[in-house]
């Protein structure tokens, strides 16, 4: 039987669970293969260290010479994460004729360019599905499964930490750092927790996202990202109050006009699929021309799920291996023609929907009135509004909804009124 090499960058959580299931499912790889992977070498920075998995210690090494230099190393599977050094093994290991599968999306989503052009140039492949929602197979439905049709538009829940955050605060009534605090000694949030709670890890996915689905090429820091630290009891409250809950979600649309993307909270009606998403999970809406809407649903990220999908890419890297597909240059594994440009994203000021409002202000005679003459002078209509009772300091929250309104005089209108204000956009207007 045909072996073919392995080569491991990483032995963190994933990386456990990637060695776990080659092992445990050795059998039925090599029954669907007609081949075995064995695993040669693995790259740690502590041979000592303890580990979630046994491997022989003969296995580790600190060198990257080592796994590279291997010339049954067919795949590396880079599991480091961050950008430096994985950007620099990732080409070293293209350059040394290694197809290369990978979960990390922050070096895709901000190095990819270089990456798949040296892939195109020494024909090999680099797959990642590993690198967005975890272990639901998104990128593969997307390339494959939706490789007829037209896609238009994607909508989703795709950092579980803060829909682990989101969803504590709606089904408690805790304030976000409580909640935050919850989430952390669950393990479902790191000790700095920023890139996850502002935004930043959902736009690294979106940036692959649209990459796969409308085939643009996207630089994250140029998608419109707010996070959720401002969320607060009230907001849940309220927000359920008038028929909806928050969720962070990642958005991209693509029309005659362009592609926009962006990451915010969003008030989700809840009666709508996303709203029913829960913990830590993951879910994406798809809309395309003939399938019309679909949806992804599953365990956005830990040790055993991604690992899934990390070793589904090997897999499918190992059956085209096996059947000759990668004979020569010109191709980048599944992104054929990576833009040589990025896209210039339309301006969110231009998307239209209906806003949540929260203005902080004196309980004085006049004040709702300036700000509903600073809304109306800029073509923005209220549809509801409510005040609560004045606390102790003399202030009230008013909470306005909005008619469908672009973002653009929005928010003039509200640099005009000169309150402190909560700004959340609707879903689905």
């Amino acid at each position: 039987m045909r072996a073919l090499g392995v080569g491991i960058l990483g032995l963190g959580n994933v990386g456990a669970g990637t060695v776990r299931l080659l092992d445990e499912h050795r059998a039925r790889i090599e029954a669907r293969l007609g081949a075995s992977l064995t695993i040669r070498r693995i790259l740690v920075r502590d041979p000592a260290r303890e580990r979630a998995v046994a491997v022989a210690p003969e296995l580790l090494t600190t060198d990257i010479e080592t796994v590279l230099g291997d010339p049954e190393v067919a795949i590396v599977v880079e599991l480091m994460g961050g950008i430096e050094p994985a950007r620099s093994h990732i080409l070293a290991a293209l350059r040394a004729g290694k197809h290369v599968v990978t979960a990390n999306k922050a070096v895709l989503a901000e190095r990819g360019a270089e990456i798949f052009a040296e892939a195109a140039r020494v024909g090999r492949a680099v797959v990642f599905e590993g690198s967005v929602a975890g272990g639901i197979p998104l990128l593969r439905s997307l390339r494959e499964g939706l490789a007829s049709d037209r896609i238009t538009g994607l909508c989703g829940i795709v950092n579980g930490t803060s829909n682990y955050i989101l969803d504590a605060m709606t089904r408690s009534g805790t304030g976000f750092a409580e909640a935050l605090a919850g989430a952390q000694a669950a393990g479902y949030a790191e000790a700095d927790p920023t890139l996850d709670v502002g935004g930043g890890d959902a736009a690294h996915k979106l940036a692959l996202l649209a990459l796969v689905a409308f085939g643009v090429q996207v630089d994250p820091a140029t998608i419109p990202t707010e996070g959720i630290s401002h969320i607060t009891a009230f907001d849940i409250r309220a927000a359920a109050e008038l028929g909806f809950v928050i969720k962070s979600l990642a958005i991209g649309q693509r029309d005659e006009h362009g592609v926009g993307l962006r990451v915010h909270p969003t008030l989700v009606p809840r009666s709508h699929v996303l709203a029913g998403v829960q913990g830590a999970f993951n879910a994406v809406l798809v809309q395309s021309d003939a399938l019309g809407p679909s949806l992804y649903y599953g365990r956005g990220a830990g040790m055993m799920p991604t690992a899934v999908a990390v070793v589904s890419d090997i897999l499918e890297v190992a059956r085209d291996l096996l059947a000759g597909l990668y004979s020569g240059t010109g191709s980048s594994g599944h992104v054929s023609s990576f833009p040589s440009a990025p896209t210039i994203l339309r301006p969110l000021a231009d998307v239209v929907c209906a806003h949540y409002l929260r203005f902080r202000a004196p309980h004085v005679p006049g004040v709702l009135g300036r700000v509903a003459a600073c809304l109306g002078r800029h073509g923005v209509s209220i549809r509801r509004m409510s005040q609560e009772t004045p606390s102790d300091d003399g202030s009230a929250a008013m909470v306005m909804l909005t008619e469908p309104v672009a973002d653009g005089p929005l928010a003039a209108a509200l640099v005009e009124a000169a309150l402190p204000v909560t700004r959340l956009r609707l879903l689905g207007e």
